[in-house]
């Protein structure tokens, strides 16, 4: 077996990048051979060893990787991209090398017009995921619609997996199990989901908020997608985050930043990640910005859309506190400006991924820890670390079809279980207490306390509760209540509330 395409690329011209997520290569049996991590072709597909070969079996075969087209770029003279291009200046891919040339590097190559052609668009949509409607590059008789910047633009490929998932249509589910509550159980069952996503969001962060933090956070989640995206709203969401700023430098880091420990003994840093430098923040937090403005309307996936913008913007990290949070609220703001979730309902996207907290973290690894062997540090004596080397293509080229495969089914989990859930749940609350108030008269707090303390013990009311803020109530109707509580939450799936009895 031989390697083509970019591996070929990568190992010939010695480039410092990621490897791609799936490599391609020639196998020497006749038959196509593809798994998660290699596409292997027959010797008939095999491509002439030459550059305009190798990149013209990438971009067919494995579509396009910005990370590698940017560092080949910066090695291959123009004298010889622009004798490549002009051997077939009417191709296809010769015209989305050139666009592709142009626009990573920024500077023109004097190549004549390929005259009239047909436009192609630069991405192909069979491929990965693209804009709907693009922008004509009359110079190259292209169509780019890629969905974002030469500031900031990671790429998903399109997998069964996720064209499986884009079909069930988890919006229109969500606005199917909406449709036949009643205002006030979805308006109660909204309020909880958001509190919920907000509690999750500082849970993976291992914090736990005070409620008043809790209820400030729920507030900007609820507000996601309202607002346009700009790096003063960034900065204003995370002086609601990190609440007391007086130990925290706000707004964009001035200093390098990784995530990880510190060794106990010399206090040097043990990164796990390693942020973007410094002085690149203000460039790719514009990219970033960009990113979503051009999505937001392009007919693309939401739930595509989302995981590199979110994935993206932690990877970056370009705070020193509250880049988690920002970057789950980051899935909220997308879903809500793409209007993917039913009016006034979040989902708790964030409460899924802390359920699936190994995968997440797998999914984060990913792309961050290869980086690690790719990128030059050393300590600061402050514990910090100082970047050697250019680093800023890898935050801004990525792929991120795992991270939107992993973020799909964290949605779907919240449309099919904790939505339904939570209302099933609140309607058989209703029945609870209102089947409470024919057994004995009782306040709604009271009713509230007794229903806590009967889910704490599965049904049962403890003999403290009874002696004490129950004892008013006599055996048959303590009865009376424990089955109207059986019968009310049966089949529902309850955790334990926060309460001592």
């Amino acid at each position: 077996m031989g390697t083509a395409g970019y591996a070929a690329l990568i190992d010939h011209y010695g480039l410092k990048v990621p490897l791609p997520p799936r490599l391609a290569g020639i196998s020497e049996h006749h038959h196509r051979v593809e798994t998660h991590d290699w596409l292997l072709l027959t010797p008939r597909h095999r491509p002439k060893d030459i550059l305009a070969g190798h990149l013209e079996f990438a971009l067919k075969w494995e579509g396009i990787d910005l990370g590698v087209l940017a560092s080949l770029f910066e090695v291959v003279p123009d004298n010889e991209f622009s004798t490549l291009v002009q051997a077939e200046p009417t191709g296809a891919y010769a015209r989305r090398l050139w666009f592709l040339r142009e626009w990573l590097t920024g500077r023109e190559i004097d190549i004549p017009s390929p005259g009239k052609v047909r436009a192609v668009p630069v991405l192909d949509p069979e491929q990965q995921f693209g804009l709907a409607r693009g922008i004509p590059s009359r110079r190259h008789k292209v169509v780019d619609n890629l969905p974002g910047t030469p500031a900031f633009c990671p790429l998903v490929r399109r997998t069964a997996t996720l064209e499986a998932q884009i079909a069930k249509g988890l919006d229109r589910r969500a606005r199917e199990i909406v449709a036949s509550v009643h205002p006030d159980v979805l308006s109660r069952a909204a309020a909880f989901l958001l509190l919920d996503d907000s509690k999750a969001s500082f849970r993976i962060e291992g914090e736990r908020p005070s409620p008043q933090r809790a209820l400030r956070w729920g507030k900007a989640i609820g507000e996601a997608g309202s607002r346009p995206l700009s790096i003063a709203e960034f900065e204003r969401l995370q002086r609601i985050v990190i609440g007391d700023s007086r130990f925290t430098h706000l707004g964009l880091r001035t200093e390098g930043g990784f995530v990880g420990t510190h060794d106990r003994r010399t206090h040097e840093p043990l990164p796990a990640h390693i942020s973007a430098k410094a002085e690149d923040l203000q460039s790719l937090m514009d990219g970033v910005v960009a990113y979503d403005e051009r999505v937001r309307t392009a007919g693309v996936d939401a739930v595509v859309i989302a995981a590199p913008l979110a994935f993206g913007f932690v990877y970056i990290h370009p705070f020193e506190d509250g880049n988690g949070r920002l970057h789950r609220w980051l899935i909220h703001h997308t879903l809500g400006a793409a209007g993917y979730n039913p009016p006034g309902v979040v989902f708790p996207v964030s409460a899924a991924i802390y359920r699936n907290i190994a995968p997440y973290k797998s999914v984060l690894e990913s792309y961050s820890r290869p980086l690690l062997d790719l990128i030059e540090w050393r300590p600061t004596p402050a514990g910090n670390v100082r970047v050697l080397n250019e680093t800023a293509g890898y935050y801004r080229f990525f792929d991120a079809t795992a991270h939107a495969e992993f973020l799909y089914r964290c949605v779907e989990e919240t449309v099919e279980q904790d939505l339904p859930q939570e209302v099933a749940y609140l309607e058989a609350f209703d029945q609870f207490s209102k089947g409470v108030q024919e057994i004995v008269d009782m306040p709604e707090q009271k009713v509230d306390l007794l229903h806590k303390f009967l889910r704490q013990h599965n049904g049962r009311l403890s003999k403290r509760a009874q002696s004490s803020e129950f004892a008013a109530l006599t055996d048959e109707e303590v009865d009376r209540v424990e089955a109207l509580y059986r019968d009310s939450f049966q089949g529902l799936a309850l955790s334990e509330p926060d309460v001592e009895s």
